[in-house]
């Protein structure tokens, strides 16, 4: 799945890629043979409520 927040050149996004038990892999959806970063599902579901959360607002 890409960002909602994806345009039209690639900004700064990520993909995450649904259907992997208990992990979560993400990656730079400009480099598609790139390297993925595994998060444990718990850790990136933490990471989600924190952003929403605002915890990173600048």
């Amino acid at each position: 799945m890409k960002s909602s927040y994806s345009d039209r050149d690639g900004g700064n996004c990520i993909e995450v890629a649904p259907g992997f038990p208990g992990v979560v892999p993400v990656r730079d959806s400009k480099v598609l043979d790139g390297p993925a970063v595994v998060f444990p599902e718990a850790g990136w579901v933490a990471f989600l409520a924190a952003v929403r959360g605002g915890a990173f607002a600048v």
